[in-house]
């Protein structure tokens, strides 16, 4: 006992270094999971970016492995919920293929981390689902898709993330019910729809007349794909089984609905799977199945044994940690013991080597107890299990690594070979070119020696040919000739024989035939003479001849010029004939327009009015320079005719705005103005019968000019006479008055969001829907008018930047003071109307106000923000994008007013009881008394119809009268305001 104690005195204590080591051992394991998160954070950011590149499959692992590490994915929505993904759609998309990821082969607990994200998903969702171009749309369908798959597999928890299950799982999912199996089918159906609709939705949203799938942008759309033909081909699978089970169960047209569905289903998927095996995108990456020509035919049970499930294969991808490679039995001998000898390093490092052999001190305790060393031992040995558990996640880590780059080598070496293999067939083939290039060559220069060649040939025949013909006649003549020789040389022989038998004779037959001699050459030459002779005369008619051809074309010449000059000349008559016709048609087409208006509803002025008089004078004025011209030379019609055309339009368009300008002015100067109308369209087509007479000199426009200074006249009276205020004044109020009407409508906005919050709170049924589609018809024509304005603000600031010069933009608004009122006067109109269709729209969801305010309010909203446009774009550039975009708001503004009408219109025909006319049990008597009543109120209405007309009628010239007080017109004048709705009166 006393060598026992005072061996125990010897001996230090263990249990305090154990202690300390284990807090050593909570610092490695917070450095540890610091060190985690950091590459997590730096793996997730690597694989969502901005950049238009598809994601890179390394940092996807990383992440993949990392919630197979924490078991979880709290590090990755941490990390995701920082990126701005709701402000860059690539980011958005980027993050929708890393979480698909996930969702198929991270750890399952991702689905249950993820399912609180699920509403902001859909927000998402349709926040990108506003644009209609890029990765907008794109965006929105994949958030769908991956919402549609979170809420499949929490409701099936059977089916795995990547949906690879055996039949006998399949058949346990439906729990052998068949009402399971028949829900799970339509279940899988929706699945597979979200997944053909991205499918084919990126397609669409590629130019596939082009190689996009080896550019950058074009793999960042296709990457995401692979996931979607992994779930499709076991949804089309898992669909095909399903549906056989359920006709072996139900009867054939119970079931028609899911054949319906499944044969269009099938044709995409075959079209969409068809289409992706000839992008060279998958080529490398991934084998697509086929599926095969003909669907499945379900009303055959024996079609099961046909039917082959599609399998694709993917080469060299890395597996989630579930499905590791299954080691070697020598792999595993060698672990056990490199585990061994890293164990008892680790375990030296913290206890020191002493305790390597006696590590709890067995042979010499000093006081600790038996519980306290079975704890410590225990605890031990879940230490060495976690780090047999971290060597091996290393090893397999270390395994999967080498794999993948053994499978990425293969890869790149089999690209190698088939790159060399193009390269040497690219090269015998240029070779083999090259070759057939120089035989053509070769055959092409033979065939041009050949051709020249033969049109020599062909030369020399024609030259030998001639030639043969000059021999011949050369021939004939000496043949001739010998004739005649031999004829002689008889007669000299006869001659000779006379000579010799008359030897006496032979001088003087000598001499008689050198006389004949003499006399045949004499002949000779005279006959030489004489062929000179005929040759200089035939040579002196030759050229006779040619001198009457010269003046015989030279007739003909003058005559065609003439003939020319005659046709164009009657081209031009007829040219001129043919616009004037047209230019009266055009009057005349003014004229009937005027008599019967069709521009009730637009806004008309009397400073437009003004302008296209001074425009149609202009044009008078150039069509009298332009009918001297043409006086002066016939030749020059094109200003003529120009001339002549425009003043038709011109003249079109003033009587448009006479027509529309009188409806919003008083009676007396609005019949004024519409007969001086009319008497200027007939003096204009007076005018233009003019053009047709050939002799007319110069064509008097003393009557049109009276007529359009008696519409100037008219149309100067009812122009405002403007503001109450300073000139200085005007700029500042123009800003002023825009900024308040933008304020007007944001205040117009907010207050109809409340009301559609109040009626979700409070109304339900029919009532709730009617009112939830009026007040986002409103929201949508306020926004249009926001739009508007901002539009009309960027018209004006362009029109005083080119208008202004070297004067500030207040000495603009001043210099230019009739257009600035209607600016200002406009602006208020629009703030006003959007502050009045509001209460309309309040007192109607309260269902104490009537629909057809709210209509009449949307009338007046639309005509002062047509006013508006007018006002804006009267000193505006034709060509200005501003003004183009201007135009295109405006459109805006009367699309979502026909929407609001559209929509109280609908609103009331629902809300309204119609009562039913019964009239069965009714005898003839009843019904006549019933006709006669019915007539009596149709009489009584239109009565009624009538005093309410002329109420308004006076109600309208009141108001006018006011409005004109009200902007500072002088009294007792009759002007109208510049636009249709300044008449309105701004509300105090």
């Amino acid at each position: 006992m006393d060598r026992m104690a005072s061996s125990m005195k010897q001996v230090p204590n263990p249990l305090p270094k154990v202690l300390s080591r284990r807090g050593v051992g909570a610092g490695i394991e917070a450095a540890e999971r610091e060190s985690f998160e950091r590459t997590q954070t730096v793996s997730i950011n690597k694989a969502i970016n901005t950049q238009e590149v598809a994601v890179k499959e390394k940092h996807a692992r990383t992440c993949i492995l990392g919630t197979h590490h924490e078991k979880g994915a709290q590090t990755f929505w941490s990390v995701v919920n920082r990126l701005p993904l709701s402000s860059n759609a690539v980011l958005c998309w980027k993050f929708c293929h890393v979480f698909h990821k996930l969702l198929r082969d991270g750890h399952p607990n991702v689905l249950k981390d993820s399912l609180r994200y699920k509403n902001e998903l859909s927000d998402m969702s349709r926040m990108w689902g506003h644009l209609s171009e890029g990765y907008g749309q794109l965006c929105s369908i994949y958030l769908r898709l991956l919402r549609t798959k979170m809420e499949y597999h929490t409701k099936n928890p059977r089916f795995p993330g990547n949906l690879q299950m055996s039949d006998r799982q399949l058949d346990e999912a439906g729990e052998s019910d068949v009402n399971n199996f028949f829900q799970l089918t339509v279940e899988m159906f929706d699945y597979l729809e979200c997944e053909l609709n991205l499918f084919q939705t990126v397609f669409n949203s590629l130019d596939m007349s082009r190689s996009v799938s080896v550019t950058t942008a074009g793999q960042c759309r296709l990457a995401p794909l692979i996931q979607v033909i992994l779930d499709c081909s076991h949804l089309y699978d898992y669909t095909v089984k399903l549906l056989f089970k359920l006709h072996s169960c139900l009867p054939a047209d119970t079931l028609q609905g899911h054949r319906d569905r499944f044969m269009e289903q099938f044709t995409k998927l075959k079209d969409l799977f068809y289409r992706s095996s000839n992008l060279q995108y998958f080529k490398r990456l991934i084998q697509i199945p086929q599926l095969p020509e003909n669907p499945p035919n379900f009303l055959r049970a024996s079609a099961l044994s046909e039917h082959i499930s599609p399998v694709v294969v993917i080469p060299a991808e890395a597996s989630s940690p579930d499905s590791e490679p299954v080691l070697e039995k020598d792999d595993l001998v060698d672990m056990d013991a490199s585990q061994q000898n890293l164990f008892d390093n680790k375990f030296d490092d913290i206890f020191g080597s002493s305790f390597s052999s006696d590590p709890f001190n067995f042979n010499s305790q000093n006081g600790v107890n038996k519980d306290e060393k079975d704890h410590l031992i225990g605890q031990l040995y879940r230490d060495v299990t976690e780090l047999k558990a971290q060597l091996g996640s290393m090893k397999t880590e270390s395994q999967r690594a080498v794999l993948q780059l053994k499978g990425r080598v293969s890869e790149l070496e089999a690209e190698l070979a088939e790159q060399r293999h193009l390269r040497q067939q690219a090269a015998d083939d240029s070779e083999f070119l090259r070759a057939e290039l120089d035989e053509l060559k070769k055959k092409r220069e033979d065939t041009e020696k050949a051709q020249r060649s033969l049109t020599e040939i062909e030369r020399r025949a024609q030259a030998n040919e001639q030639r043969y013909s000059k021999l011949k006649e050369k021939y004939s003549e000496l043949v001739q000739n010998h004739a005649d020789l031999l004829r002689k040389n008889a007669e000299v022989t006869k001659q000779v024989s006379v000579a010799r038998q008359a030897q006496a004779d032979l001088e003087r037959e000598k001499k008689e035939l050198e006389d004949s001699f003499q006399r045949i050459s004499d002949q000779a030459q005279r006959k030489t003479q004489e062929q000179t002779e005929v040759l200089e005369s035939l040579k002196q008619e030759l050229a006779t001849s040619k001198q009457e051809l010269q003046i015989v074309q030279g007739s003909l010449e003058t005559s065609a010029q003439e003939s020319e000059c005659q046709l164009a000349k009657d081209q031009r008559r007829m040219l001129l004939a043919e616009s004037r016709k047209a230019a009266e048609q055009v009057v005349r087409e003014a004229l009937r327009k005027l008599e019967e208006p069709t521009l009730i509803s637009c806004a008309g002025s009397a400073d437009h009015l003004l302008s296209k008089v001074k425009s149609v004078s202009s044009c008078i004025e150039q069509l009298e320079e332009s009918w001297s011209r043409y006086l002066a030379c016939p030749e020059d019609v094109s200003g003529l005719l120009h001339s002549v055309t425009l003043l038709a339009h011109l003249t079109s368009d003033t009587m448009a705005h006479v027509s529309t300008t009188c409806l919003r002015a008083p009676p007396e100067p609005a019949d004024s103005l519409a007969e001086a109308c009319k008497q200027f369209g007939k003096e204009i087509l007076l005018y233009l019968a003019f053009l047709e007479e050939e002799g007319t000199q110069e064509n008097d426009s003393t009557a049109v000019k009276s007529c359009l200074n008696k519409i100037s006249t008219i149309a100067e009276e009812l122009r405002p006479r403007g503001l109450d205020i300073k000139q200085e004044e005007l700029g500042d109020l123009v800003d002023k008055e825009m900024a308040a009407t933008s304020a007007a409508i944001e205040t117009a906005t907010a207050r109809i969001e409340e009301m559609l919050s109040k009626s979700r709170a409070g109304d339900t049924g029919v009532k709730l829907e009617v009112n939830e589609r009026i007040l986002g018809s409103c929201t949508s024509l306020m926004q249009a008018i926001q739009v508007l304005i901002v539009a009309s603000k960027d018209l004006q600031r362009e029109i005083v930047e080119s208008g202004r010069g070297t004067a500030s933009p207040k000495e603009f608004y001043a210099k230019n003071s009739r257009w600035t009122e209607g600016l200002i006067s406009a602006s208020k109109a629009v703030g006003w109307g959007a502050t009045i269709m509001v209460d309309a729209a309040d007192l109607v969801v309260q269902g104490r106000g009537k629909f057809e305010e709210l209509m009449v309010c949307s009338h007046e909203i639309a005509a002062s923000t047509a006013q508006l446009v007018a006002a804006s774009k009267v000193k505006a550039d034709k060509d200005s994008p501003n003004l183009a975009q201007l135009q295109q708001a405006s459109r805006g503004v009367n699309q979502a007013t026909a929407t609001v009408v559209a929509s109280t219109i609908s609103g009331k025909s629902q809300i309204e009881e119609t009562d039913n006319m019964d009239f069965s049990s009714m005898t003839l008597t009843q019904i006549k008394r019933q006709e006669m009543d019915s007539q009596v109120r149709v009489l009584e209405l239109e009565n009624d119809l009538q005093k309410e007309r002329q109420k308004l009628g006076e109600l309208r010239k009141k108001h006018y009268e006011l409005a004109g007080v009200a902007e500072g017109w002088e009294e007792g004048t009759e002007a109208s305001p510049p636009a249709l709705h300044e008449v309105v009166t701004e509300k105090e």
